[in-house]
């Protein structure tokens, strides 16, 4: 049964750090999130695979950017236009999520929504259902917070953005839930190995809270942005023409920077254990997500009564993959400068 009023995927990223990987397998500069990375399926239809026990398909909502249609239209070919939130141009994280709750505002302003990234991996994505179905119970016992999903790191990454939990709110035999704190983003080295000695989590940008929570927190932390979306509040005859002029005037804005870190004392944050998520933002990740992958599946093979799978054999692989990119890269260059002196 779905716990979840509305689900929002966000898809609308230009996925710049990973270009040069994609690039290099898809031959164009093809977004992560509609990539086939791992498998045959691309990164959001495994996310829309891993919520639908969360939430209903006919009530989530996917926000894209127009620029990328060549590579959305197709897979979400069997959804309804209604949604679908079409953003003229990329203007950051806050613009999509103000956008999408206004769309879901006009049908269901009472509704409980979670926002879901479009880049992510959970080595193990019942524990994240488990912690996401807990999450919305959380909020409906406690409207006037947003809940966050907060992984546990296995690491020391100064490439994530961090949170710093603060008093206990809640325990059970698997997770916690907390007040918070700060948040720390990118933070250097040395600060990264302190919040990760002091138990601090790595944000998810996992977020679950009713529809009026999130438009209070961004009357009172980005008033402006909200009021240039007035247009579409309202159910109009020519959406996209409307949407258009709202996008001519905003600027780029990061939702964590300009709303999270403006209202701590409004969030709580689920301590996500075991999860093994990742964020598929860097080449190295994908890697490493690959490797996992790959022993992973060495384990099961082995348990199965296959023929073991040994370390040496793990290595010779990813020895290979790294080769194959190889490979893939300088032949890219060769056919760049033969063009070029063409």
């Amino acid at each position: 049964m779905s716990c979840l009023s509305w689900g929002v995927m966000l898809a609308g990223g230009d996925g710049t750090r990973l270009l040069p990987l994609t690039r290099r397998l898809f031959g164009h500069d093809r977004p992560k999130q509609f990539s086939r990375l791992f498998g045959n399926r691309t990164l959001l239809a495994l996310t829309r695979n891993r919520i639908a026990s969360l939430v209903s398909p006919q009530r989530t909502l996917c926000a894209v950017v127009e620029r990328h249609r060549e590579f959305y239209e197709a897979e979400l070919s069997d959804v309804s236009p209604s949604r679908i939130v079409v953003q003229p141009v990329n203007r950051g994280t806050s613009a999509a999520i103000v956008y999408s709750l206004l769309r879901i505002s006009r049908m269901d302003p009472e509704a409980v929504v979670a926002f879901f990234p479009t880049d992510h991996y959970y080595a193990d994505e019942g524990a994240f259902v488990r912690g996401a179905e807990l999450a919305c119970e959380m909020v409906r016992q406690q409207p006037e917070f947003l809940i966050l999903m907060g992984a546990t790191p296995e690491w020391a990454d100064a490439d994530y953005g961090w949170i710093e939990p603060g008093l206990c709110m809640g325990r059970s035999s698997t997770t916690s839930l907390f007040r918070v704190n700060r948040f720390y983003e990118k933070p250097s080295r040395s600060v990264a190995d302190q919040l990760h000695k002091s138990g601090c989590l790595l944000n998810t940008f996992v977020m679950i809270g009713y529809v009026r929570t999130f438009i209070e927190l961004l009357r009172l932390t980005i008033p402006d942005v909200l009021g240039a979306f007035a247009p579409l509040a309202q159910q109009c005859s020519d959406e996209k023409k409307a949407a258009s002029h709202v996008y001519r005037k905003l600027i780029t804005g990061d939702f964590s920077h300009q709303v999270l870190s403006a209202c701590t004392n409004r969030l709580l944050v689920l301590r996500l254990a075991d999860a093994g998520w990742s964020d598929l933002g860097t080449e190295d990740r994908v890697k490493a997500v690959t490797a996992r992958q790959n022993s992973a599946g060495a384990h099961k093979a082995a348990g199965s009564g296959s023929e073991p799978q040994t370390l040496e054999a793990f290595h010779a692989w990813l020895e290979a993959y790294r080769k194959r990119l190889n490979d893939v890269c300088e032949d890219s260059a060769l056919h760049s400068s033969a063009r070029a002196r063409n």
